[in-house]
């Protein structure tokens, strides 16, 4: 099934990833290079993606569906292939934390799992948009300890901790995120214990594995 995310407005690249082994942690210590069958996407894609037949919809909790009042760009729902859970704000969580993302749901219940994708021509990358809060998605890179480049719902605006390049595997139908403040791809902590469990951080070097990946679906009507 096509997954509901960004496309390159080009032909996919062909070439198959080989998945890495079953486990596998996430590496850190600075940028790397995009494994090969990674494809960096945008905005046009985007937009075929999400309105195509064979897209994702998101399951949701009956009764309690996202307004289509909330779309800004394209409303999408992030899911972890790691824990295969969806990502939510934390909203309710007090600071430092407040608005940091989580995949945590089981699955899309309102806005707390919704996300509005805007792209920028200019600089080819995407800022996040939490429905919950109507907050961008900052890396907070001067956290400290295993907070330290944490995702959090919390600007008003848009600038470089706000940016993201997109990636897709073909082969894979999964996705991934690259921060453009520190160059390194978001994982999702699985292993975390404590409030910050399943809490997505841009930290990895390198796409491993299911850490790194996501799945992405159409909250669209």
């Amino acid at each position: 099934m096509v997954s509901v995310f960004l496309s390159l407005s080009a032909v996919l690249a062909a070439s198959v990833l080989a998945s890495p082994a079953a486990g596998a942690a996430p590496r850190t210590g600075g940028p790397g290079a995009v494994p090969g069958g990674w494809t960096a996407v945008d905005g046009p894609g985007l937009a075929r993606l999400t309105e195509g037949a064979g897209a994702r919809r998101a399951p949701s909790a009956a009764g309690d569906g996202v307004s289509a009042a909330a779309v800004t760009t394209e409303l999408l729902a992030v899911q972890s292939a790691r824990n295969a859970r969806f990502v939510a704000t934390e909203v309710n969580y007090a600071a430092p934390n407040t608005g940091a993302l989580r995949a945590r749901s089981l699955e899309v219940g309102g806005a707390w799992e919704g996300f509005a994708f805007e792209f920028d021509d200019a600089s080819g990358t995407f800022a996040m948009k939490s429905l919950a809060n109507n907050r961008y998605v900052a890396v907070e890179k001067n956290y400290t300890g295993t907070a330290q480049n944490v995702l959090r719902a919390r600007s008003t605006s848009v600038g470089g901790w706000e940016r993201f390049v997109l990636y897709y595997n073909e082969s894979l139908d999964r996705w991934a995120l690259q921060s453009t403040l520190n160059g390194l791809f978001v994982a999702m902590e699985n292993g975390y214990t404590g409030s910050l469990q399943y809490a997505l951080r841009a930290r990895s070097a390198e796409i491993t594995g299911s850490w790194e990946e996501f799945a992405l679906y159409d909250l669209g009507a």
